[in-house]
């Protein structure tokens, strides 16, 4: 038979279940320091966490309020400083990492209580039961969280978002802990066992709740990305049209001024104005498209970028056979071309020599395989995240998205992105599997 006391949670056992909930955070994103650094303020949070929650235990119950708000506090130092991520994000994974410890430190201490194990005095019996309780829950909420963080370790979210989820976490807290603060409510339970039992379904009625909303941010999310993605699709294509209007004009000016040239060549000039039809000509042969790719779209873009890249003292060279693209999308081809050649271009920019602004484009097969090639000198020390080239502008939720268009594209024809930089060279590799229909 169950005695109706029982004995309350050692704090030492709520300073693991918080340590280990805000591990369930920290293990899948990108960490701020190397694996040494990080691995050292692991452990001297669980001791910093372990010590307050200890030196703490026998505060009275008018300052258990504000330590548990010191102590919450500590959890998002430690999320925040071990990850590399925004300040809202670490916010937001610290509300539902509290209810987690909250739930944790419940559920284990309610069951080894009721199989007496927490009060058999049997050290190695009590820390056994408290290893495989925590370990078991945390690896099934590490699984069922895990697969809705994004890859790049940003949520993105916003003050609204963890404001509505503080409002959740705060009235789980308040509900599963208000029979500790007094009895004389209807939602109070008089028996230690009746508490805990009350503690623990609203925990996990918050873990759930929490979860649901994380599931709709990560759909937010996904579908302002998918939005912002789609938008770099229409604006290549759009940038795709009006080159090719503009370049068909500038065509058919060209073969007009090279009939009066013509015409002008007939009759008898001075020198002067020969040498300067001679100039005349070679600065209009620029503007004719270099269209022999045997790809209309090709043509069309790189037209575009070449005209641009000689306005702006870039060396935009191409070796391409773009038959090899007739299986493509037209879409597809603007958007792989033309963020690939707008990013090297804002890369050249930035170089003050004008020698060195330098632009290569190959378009190849190689057995089975399409292979398009990008490469340009590059002087910037580049950084990487999750396989990505980390941006260096201040804003940095709305960049990036050239490249994250190129992968999705890619991915349409089960192709792969590869990014290097040797020797001040940046090289965008991209390879796309070519069917036998494709090839023929």
């Amino acid at each position: 038979m169950i005695d109706h006391l029982m004995p309350d949670i050692p704090r030492l056992y709520s300073a693991i279940a918080e340590w280990l909930a805000c591990m369930i955070f920290i293990l899948p994103f990108k960490k701020r320091f190397s694996k040494i650094k990080t691995a050292v303020i692991m452990a001297v949070m669980l001791v910093v966490q372990s010590g307050f929650m200890v030196v703490t235990e026998d505060v009275r119950l008018f300052f258990w309020i504000p330590c548990m708000i010191v102590a919450v506090f500590l959890m998002l130092f430690f999320i925040y400083v071990s990850c590399a991520i925004e300040i809202t994000d670490a916010v937001y994974f610290v509300l539902i990492a509290f209810v987690v410890a909250e739930f944790m430190a419940s559920i284990e201490w309610q069951v080894a209580c009721y199989f007496r194990i927490a009060q058999s005095g049997v050290w190695w019996k009590e820390w056994s039961a408290l290893i495989l309780g925590y370990g078991m829950i945390s690896v099934i909420l590490f699984k069922i969280l895990h697969v809705h963080f994004p890859e790049d370790g940003q949520m993105e979210i916003g003050w609204k978002e963890c404001f509505s989820a503080f409002l959740i976490a705060i009235s789980v807290f308040a509900v599963s802990n208000i029979s500790y603060l007094t009895v004389n409510t209807p939602f109070s339970g008089r028996y230690s066992f009746e508490i805990a039992n009350i503690r623990t379904i609203v925990d996990l009625a918050g873990i759930a709740i929490l979860y649901a909303h994380l599931m709709q941010c990560c759909e937010m999310r996904a579908r302002k990305e998918l939005e912002a993605v789609q938008n770099v699709l229409q604006n290549q294509y759009a940038q795709y049209v009006q080159s090719k209007e503009s370049i068909e004009l500038i065509n058919y000016k060209y073969h007009d001024l090279k009939h009066q040239i013509a015409v002008l060549r007939s009759e008898e000039d001075p020198q002067k104005r020969e040498a300067f039809l001679d100039e005349m000509e070679a600065e209009i042969r620029q503007y004719e498209a270099q269209n022999k790719t045997g790809n209309k779209v090709l043509d069309t873009v790189l037209t575009s970028k070449s005209l641009y890249c000689n306005k702006n003292g870039i060396t935009l060279t191409c070796v391409a056979d773009g038959t090899l693209l007739d299986f493509m999308d037209v879409m597809d081809i603007c958007s792989i071309f033309g963020n690939a050649l707008d990013n090297a271009i804002e890369c050249e920019m930035k170089i003050q020599d004008k020698e060195k602004r330098l632009i290569h484009v190959t378009v190849s097969r190689q057995k089975a395989f399409l292979i398009l090639k990008f490469e340009n000198y590059c002087e910037e020390k580049l950084q990487y995240q999750d396989g990505n080239i980390a941006t260096t502008k201040k804003d940095k939720k709305y960049h990036g998205y050239g490249m994250k268009s190129i992968r999705y594209t890619v991915n349409k024809y089960g192709g792969a992105v590869t990014i290097d930089t040797k020797e001040n060279w940046f090289d965008l590799k991209i390879l796309i599997p070519i069917k036998e229909e494709q090839g023929n």
